[in-house]
Order: structure tokens, then C-alpha cells, then sequence
């Protein structure tokens, strides 16, 4: 049987989440205690214990779902004998995922990874001034339609699709007045709900360049392997392997869409059957079953899991 895995973005964080991984498994704690180092900073303490408005903070997130995933790496690594360059067909990740899923096949290390995702966090929150930009679900639109939503709602500001997450959902983020106009539009041509999200940044935007811009650089100074298992790129819904083109496609997927459905449908076509979804809670194990019929999606994020996938690796 052919297996993806594939790693969690931004929302799925959670006050405790990789706690109990932490308190049951050496490996998961040596995970959170090269990421507290890499940031010089008690990270974990605060996924762990709050403030839920701190662990919120997109600096903070992003690294955060980043520990939780690497944690669950290693933990069956080392307990269910997971070996992703014989195991996985395919690895992914949902925009700052995909930093997991390189860090998970080797291309990155952990606290490099940790490190480009603080600087990824804090680019992203300064690009745009709090109040000017903002994001919204169009629910019951496909992807094209969302797209001539989005065009006609920019009226000469930034309205793009952020986030095609498959299931009739996609995300548009730009400037407020235009993403507003989105939402009226959208239900205008009949999609189910249109709702404005509470979130910090309008990101995958064009109006996130100057955080494109801060990665560019940052890339620049870190070491890129090529990966064990091929790496399914947001920003091309397909699989790439070399350094460069992994640096490039990391830089455009800052102000580019994160093109979900289309990487899930690409693997589920490669033949995988099986995705499992690894570290904090279970949005993309939602999404997939939405877009890969008949293939099995399967959450790993608790002590628990590690057995049970533990039986499906040997079965």
C-alpha cells in the first residue's frame, strides 16, 4: 500500500498539544528541547501551559505545529520503526507545514526549520499593518468560481485565493474593503456561507511580499538536502527534490496558493491510499477524505496513535 504523509498548518494549534507525547517519550521531548534551544527561547512552556493568545501568535504557531509534528516523527521512528524513505510515497504539508514535511525527509534540520519559521512568522505579521488586510472561507465554490470572486472583488486592490483547500472551500486574502466585497459577492453567486476569518495577517497574498522577500534571504544562509521521500510543493501540486527548487518554491508559496486540493488529488492519482496526518489535531485528515475518495486518512498526534499505525505499518 502506498502512503502520503502529510503535516499541519496554522489552526490546528491548541493549548497542551505534544504534552503528553513529551511526558510519554524521550524522543518527542529531546524534539521540543532542540526547538526551545534553536529559538533560545521556552517555547514549549507555552504550547504547553499558555496563554492561548501567545501560542497564537503567528511566530509562535508556526514553529509550535512544527515541534508537535517532528515530535510524532521521531516517536515512531523509534517505536513503530517508521522509515519515511522506505514508508512514504509522498510527504506534504499545508503552507507552513511544508517546513515540516522537508525537516521530516531530511532536507532541513530541526532547528534550522524552527529558526526559518520564527523569521517566516514575524515577516509575515510585519508585512502588512494590523487592520488593512484580512482573509475569508468561501464555502460551496469551486476553485474557478471562487477565483472569478476573487477577481471581481479586487476593484485595483489585492483579492487573491489564498488557501484551495479542496470540498468547495477556499480561502481568498487581500486588502479588508476588497475581501469584504468578496463575501457579498460570493453569496451573491450562491455560496453556501462566506465568512471573514479571525486571523492576524492576510496571508498567501500579493500583499505578503515583503515576508517572501525576508525568506529569500533567510533560505539563502541554511543548508538544503534533497529529501528521502518526494516533497509535494504547495505552490506546485507536485513533487520537487532539488535544494534550489525547494528554496524557490518556498519563497513563492509566501504570496502564492496553497494549492491543497490539487497536491492531495496528485498523490491519490501516484496510487497512495493511505495519508496519515501528523502532529496537532485533524483538519487535513477532514480535507483529504473530501478530496481522495476511497482513501483512508488516519490523524497521529497523541501516544495512543503510535501503536495503532504501529499494526498498520506490519499489516
Amino acid at each position: 500500500m502506498k502512503r502520503a504523509f502529510i503535516f499541519p498548518g496554522q489552526g490546528s494549534q491548541s493549548v497542551g498539544m505534544g504534552k503528553a507525547l513529551a511526558e510519554t517519550f524521550p524522543q518527542a521531548k529531546a524534539v521540543f528541547d532542540e526547538v526551545d534551544e534553536a529559538l533560545s527561547q521556552k517555547l514549549s512552556a507555552i504550547m504547553w501551559e499558555g496563554p492561548a493568545d501567545e501560542l497564537t501568535l503567528t511566530a509562535n504557531t508556526q514553529p509550535a505545529l512544527m515541534a508537535v509534528s517532528l515530535a510524532m516523527v521521531r516517536v515512531l521512528e523509534a517505536e513503530a520503526g517508521l522509515d519515511l524513505g522506505r514508508d512514504a510515497a509522498f510527504v506534504a504539508g499545508h503552507s507552513l507545514g511544508e517546513y515540516s514535511a522537508l525537516a521530516a525527509a531530511g532536507s532541513l534540520t530541526i532547528a534550522d526549520t524552527a529558526r526559518l519559521l520564527r523569521i517566516r512568522g514575524n515577516a509575515m505579521q510585519e508585512a502588512v499593518p494590523v487592520g488593512q488586510g484580512a482573509m475569508a472561507a468561501l464555502l460551496g465554490l469551486e476553485y474557478d468560481a471562487a477565483l472569478e470572486v476573487a477577481r471581481a472583488a479586487a476593484q485595483g486592490e489585492v483579492c487573491d485565493a489564498a488557501n484551495d483547500n479542496g470540498g468547495a472551500q477556499v480561502v481568498v486574502s487581500g486588502h479588508k474593503s476588497a475581501v469584504e466585497r468578496a463575501v457579498a459577492i460570493a453569496q451573491e453567486k450562491g455560496a453556501k456561507r462566506a465568512v471573514m476569518l479571525a486571523v492576524s495577517a492576510p496571508f498567501h497574498c500579493a500583499l505578503m511580499q515583503p515576508a517572501a522577500d525576508a525568506m529569500r534571504e533567510a533560505l539563502a544562509r541554511v543548508t538544503v538536502h534533497a529529501p528521502v521521500v518526494p516533497v509535494v510543493a504547495n505552490v506546485e501540486a507536485a513533487p520537487i527534490g532539488d535544494p534550489d527548487a525547494i528554496r524557490d518554491a518556498l519563497v513563492r508559496q509566501v504570496t502564492g496558493t496553497v494549492r491543497w486540493r490539487e497536491s492531495v488529488a496528485y498523490m491519490a492519482s501516484q496510487g497512495v491510499e493511505a495519508f496519515y496526518e501528523v502532529g496537532s489535531g485533524k483538519v487535513l485528515t477532514g480535507l483529504v477524505k473530501r478530496i481522495a475518495a476511497g482513501a483512508s486518512a488516519t490523524a497521529l498526534g497523541a501516544p495512543d496513535d503510535v501503536t495503532a499505525f504501529k499494526a498498520s505499518l506490519q499489516g
